[in-house]
């Protein structure tokens, strides 16, 4: 009997134990208590596939403020690397010529001795991870060489990689200067520059200038254009701009080679020039102390840019444009940081003798201060139903000829001060 109720009362013990653990268990944390975070996840390329560079080449001894100078006269290839679609077949979505060596060779016979290679990267990542097509990194470095072969100063950068809009990130890859898409934002233009940087190094010397960024902006907002110091939001953007730009010199820094001292060049707010001769323009910290400023500049807007504008030069023109120039210089060259004007040009109007004028104002002015100038050409030249929006074709690239022969002679000669 004792052992029967030994075993009944160890059943019992047994049985409240159990109950007391699963009650235990059912338990609802406080209702302060902090959810658990996510893991967090570092999203870094995977190198093995990426395109490298093997060459070797001693870079030069020139400052950033002698390159630019020594870069003469400058041409964009427009509207090619830089198209927003998909695919290796990109190159041509926007109505351009696959590019070819001729065409390079073309340009560079003309005189001109610098060419601005716009790229954008967004549309080429294959994977979570960042990591570039190396096929659109390979057809990249093959014009690069082309141009690099024929002696001429070639600009590298990040060109439409900006959200069309203030969506959140990731769900798309690209970048986006406001504090909610800062941490994406970085993850995707250091991880595109690591890549840049390994197949741009050691086999590229002074003639390969990097860019960091393109009319870096607000897209899809009132505060897209232009720039305010007075405009908190357009402030604000500026700051993270600084910060983009700080990352990006960090990451071409740190890997070392030529890139170690290769010349950086990097816009303000969507490369207006008022962004970066205010006090809110802040240059990275750079152990190499070789780094210089990019604007664009379509001035005066109505004759320039503006299909319905103006078609009539004037004197003032030069004037305003020589003051601008000066401000630059006297922040910026003065100070030993290169200053180039990354886009200009003034749509065809049918106005060939004022645009001479206006295009020798310009250039000229820019090459008094040490300021070299950069043409955008998206080869589209024939008025159309939009007028003369948009036309700025000067260079015939399948024919390698020029839209206007006298008007490429009057960019050749006023970069050259003759």
């Amino acid at each position: 009997m004792k052992k029967i109720i030994s075993l009944a009362l160890t059943a019992m013990l047994s049985f409240a134990l159990i109950s007391c653990a699963s009650g235990a268990k059912k338990e609802e944390p406080a209702k302060n208590a902090k959810p658990a975070e996510p893991e967090k996840i570092v999203r870094v390329f995977d190198a093995t596939n990426a395109v490298t560079d093997t060459g070797s080449k001693e870079y030069g001894t020139k400052t950033g403020v002698e390159i630019v100078y020594d870069m003469t006269t400058g041409w964009n290839l427009g509207n090619t690397l830089d198209a927003t679609g998909g695919g290796l077949n990109s190159e041509t979505s926007w109505g351009q010529p696959r590019t070819t060596k001729e065409m390079i060779d073309g340009l560079a016979a003309s005189g001109f001795k610098t060419i601005r290679i716009p790229a954008t990267w967004h549309n080429h990542i294959i994977d979570s991870n960042y990591t570039i097509d190396p096929r659109w990194m390979a057809r990249v470095k093959e014009i690069v060489d082309w141009a690099i072969e024929d002696d001429m100063y070639v600009i590298l950068n990040i060109h439409h990689d900006n959200f069309s809009r203030n969506t959140k990130m990731p769900y798309r890859y690209g970048y986006y200067p406001t504090e909610e898409n800062l941490e994406e934002s970085l993850s995707f233009l250091t991880n595109t520059w690591k890549q840049i940087c390994l197949a741009f190094n050691n086999g590229y010397d002074e003639h390969l200038v990097f860019e960091t960024l393109n009319e870096p902006r607000l897209c899809g907002t009132n505060s897209e254009w232009n720039y305010s110091t007075g405009n908190p939001v357009q402030k604000a953007a500026q700051g993270i701009i600084n910060t983009f730009n700080q990352e990006i010199v960090n990451t071409i820094r740190a890997s070392g080679g030529n890139n170690a001292k290769r010349l950086i060049t990097m816009p303000g707010y969507a490369c207006t020039t008022s962004a970066p001769l205010s006090s809110d323009f802040v240059l990275p910290a750079d152990p190499a102390n070789n780094l210089g400023v990019a604007v664009h500049m379509y001035s005066p807007y109505p004759f320039a840019m503006q299909g319905d504008g103006t078609s009539k030069y004037s004197p003032k023109m030069a004037s305003d444009l020589a003051y601008t120039f000066k401000q630059l210089e006297a922040k910026f060259v003065k100070n030993g940081i290169a200053v180039y004007v990354g886009e200009y040009g003034a749509v065809n109007k049918e106005n060939p003798e004022d645009r001479k004028q206006w295009f020798n104002a310009f250039i000229r002015q820019g090459r008094k201060v040490g300021i070299t100038s950069i043409v955008w050409d998206n080869q589209a030249y024939e008025k159309d139903k939009n007028g003369f929006t948009e036309k700025f074709g000067y260079y015939k690239r399948a024919e390698q000829t020029w839209f206007e022969p006298e008007l490429t002679e009057v960019m050749i000669q006023a970069a050259n001060m003759e």
